[in-house]
Parts: structure tokens; C-alpha cells; sequence
């Protein structure tokens, strides 16, 4: 082969190589980038065993209307982070699925460590922006802190994400339309800190919607203090140490107008309570005891008045004993009532139910108004 015909073959070779690289890089820039997304690494170091915060705070600060990616790893934060609700000034989050938020140092009680609309407070749908989120990765509280709050504007997003060790997992709190938050929650996973303060999630504002959430080792499931909420296939489950175990509830529901459709109370003393005479929805529910411990085992307290509509309500007890109660009532009337009831060991002598079965006849409905009656008269002499 002459000389000169073998370097056009090197060289070839070499520019085809060089070629090839040049296209990979070009891919991998493309691959990187096509989001769009801000990277946090950028600006904050990861896994650096140091807080974080005021630099993730300052990142939020500087870039409005950016859509900000954690990559996998663990950030250490000793304060609230705070997000805009201002529309012109807010941000997305967006995690890796093994990238941590962590609480450090000395936290304040009742703080969490997400803080979604918790600056420049607005009111505002139609400005392009209003609708941020918080998105995927793992909130740690580290025992001491809460997770996410939603503390103004409305119809934020909060989605596939794991929050551990919270005193409070997730809190929306009153939106800016006269209250209302109108939040939309799905795919969240709760572990609380087993103390008799731990809740999974708290609704302080109206008009949420949550979906498919897991909840765990707390005291309280989920405590509903407003109006308008769509509770759909959520379910807490009680493991901690049965300190003041009769008052653990699943779902504590303060207020009226919400629907829960297959809501699962899991091994909580109580499974649904109610604390008003408000009108609640109850459609598909389960309650389940795994294990007898812990005393009695009510399926449904009202605190007053029973006025809510329960349908196709599953119960299922551990063990046929006088401790198992269907319904508790505390004050003798209201217009609740319970249709399709399916309980696996009945408690013996607890008719109570029975005065409100829909399709209860007169001789059943008779003896469950002397069993409320006696109820009440009896809670009255405790």
C-alpha cells in the first residue's frame, strides 16, 4: 500500500472516531438538557454533609418560573425552604427519586421543611405560573421537623413523594380564595415518628383533592378540618406503641362535606370520627384490625350527632368480644344513615348501628333507638 493511500485511511478512521465522539457528546448534552430543567448541582453541592438551605433559598430567589431538579443524593437543611406564590416569581421542584431533603440541627416545632407558597402570597389563576408543584424524591424530618405545607395560593401540586419521619407529613393550610386551597395530592407515602403528636396529613384549607397515599406509624391518619375535601384510596396504618391508644384515630374529621371513597383505617382504635353534627360521605370504606391489642376497637365514633351518610361500609374486627363496636353516637338523634354494612364479628349487643341501617326493619330500628338512647345516657354518667 503507498504511503500516501495508508494516511488517508488513518486519517479517515481517525475523523470518523472523531466523528462518532463528537455526535455522543452532542446526544448526551441533548439528552441532559432537553427538559429544560435548572440543576441544583449547579449551585449547591450534593452529599456535602453541610446545609444546605441558604443556597437552595437563594437558587428558588434568582430563577422565577424554572422548574428546579434535585439529582439523587442527600441535602441537609437546617430551616424551612419557601416557595413563591406570587405567579411571575414561583418555581417547580422536581427530585430524583433517591434525591433526600433532609432536616439538620435545631428545628422549630411545627415547621416544615418544604414550604410551597410560603412567600409572596397571591391569589392568582390566570397568570401563567400559578400552578407549581413539588414532585417526586424523599422529604426526611429526622424526627423533628414536618414535611410539606402548602401555606397560600392555590392549586398547587404535590406528587409521588416519600415523606419520613415527620411529626406532620403533609399540611395544606387555608388558601387564597376565601379559604380555599383547591390542592391536588397524589402518590404520597407518610412515616410519622410513632409519638401520640404525629399525624400523617393535616387539611386546614377547603376544596382539596388527594389520591392514593399510604400512611404509617402515626397517631392520627388524616385530621380533615375543612369543608370540600375528595379523600380517594388513602390508608393510614396504626404501629406504634399503643400509648393513648383509644384516641388514635384513622381519620378525624372536624367539619362537614367531604367525601371519603375507599378510605382504609388500618388498626386504629377508631376508624372514622366525627366531632360535629356536620354531613359527611362515606363510600367503600374498610376498617381492620390485624391484631386485638390496644382495647377497644370502634369502627365509627360520632362525637355528637350522627348525620353522615356511610355505603358499603367494610369492617373487619378481631375477634367477636365486647370490645368490637360498630357505631358510637353521643348525643341521641341525627339524620345519618348506613347502607350495604358488612362487619365480620359483631360485637354482642352493639344495636346502636341498627336505629340507623337504611334498610333496617321496624323492630330492628326500635331496638336500636334504646340501645342509642342507653348509650348516650350512660357516656352522660362516665
Amino acid at each position: 500500500m503507498k504511503a500516501g493511500v495508508f494516511v488517508k485511511k488513518i486519517l479517515s478512521v481517525f475523523l470518523a472516531l472523531v466523528l462518532t465522539f463528537s455526535c455522543a457528546v452532542v446526544g448526551v448534552w441533548a439528552e441532559d438538557n432537553e427538559t429544560g430543567y435548572l440543576l441544583i448541582t449547579d449551585f449547591v453541592a450534593v452529599d456535602s454533609g453541610e446545609d444546605t438551605a441558604d443556597e437552595i433559598q437563594a437558587v428558588i430567589d434568582a430563577n422565577p418560573n424554572r422548574t428546579i431538579f434535585f439529582p439523587d443524593g442527600e441535602y441537609l437543611v437546617s430551616h424551612p425552604i419557601y416557595t413563591p406564590a406570587e405567579p411571575t416569581k414561583s418555581v417547580s421542584l422536581k427530585l430524583a427519586d433517591f434525591a433526600v431533603i433532609k432536616a439538620t440541627g435545631d428545628w422549630t416545632k411545627g415547621e416544615a421543611i418544604i414550604q410551597l407558597g410560603g412567600k409572596n402570597p397571591a391569589n392568582d389563576t390566570h397568570t401563567n405560573g400559578s400552578n407549581y408543584s413539588f414532585d417526586g424524591g424523599i422529604i426526611d424530618g429526622n424526627g423533628v421537623a414536618n414535611g410539606i405545607s402548602i401555606n397560600g395560593g392555590r392549586e398547587t401540586a404535590v406528587r409521588n413523594v416519600s415523606i419520613k419521619h415527620t411529626v406532620v407529613g403533609l399540611t395544606i393550610k387555608h388558601g387564597a380564595n376565601s379559604g380555599s386551597s383547591d390542592a391536588d395530592i397524589t402518590g404520597l407515602n407518610i412515616i410519622g415518628t410513632g409519638g401520640t403528636d404525629s399525624t400523617g396529613i393535616v387539611l386546614e384549607g377547603f376544596d382539596n383533592t388527594l389520591t392514593n397515599i399510604r400512611i404509617g406509624n402515626v397517631f392520627t391518619g388524616v385530621h380533615v378540618k375543612s369543608s370540600g375535601n375528595i379523600l380517594r384510596n388513602i390508608h393510614p396504618l396504626y404501629y406504634s406503641d399503643y400509648t393513648d391508644f383509644g384516641n388514635s384515630c384513622g381519620f378525624l374529621v372536624e367539619s362537614s362535606n367531604n367525601w371519603f371513597d375507599y378510605c382504609y383505617s388500618d388498626q386504629f382504635a377508631i376508624g372514622f370520627r366525627t366531632t360535629d353534627n356536620g354531613h359527611n360521605f362515606f363510600h367503600d370504606c374498610f376498617c381492620y384490625w390485624y391484631s386485638p391489642n390496644g382495647g377497644t376497637h370502634t369502627a365509627f365514633k360520632a362525637d355528637e350527632n350522627f348525620n353522615s351518610t356511610i355505603t358499603n361500609f367494610k369492617i373487619g374486627f378481631q375477634g367477636d368480644t365486647e370490645k368490637n363496636v360498630i357505631l358510637s353516637v353521643g348525643s341521641i338523634g341525627g339524620d345519618g344513615s348506613i347502607e350495604n354494612l358488612d362487619v365480620s364479628n359483631k360485637k354482642s349487643g352493639d344495636n346502636t348501628y341498627k336505629f340507623y341501617l337504611k334498610d333496617a326493619s321496624v323492630f330492628g330500628k326500635i331496638i336500636g333507638l334504646f340501645s342509642l338512647i342507653f348509650e348516650v345516657m350512660a357516656n352522660m354518667f362516665k
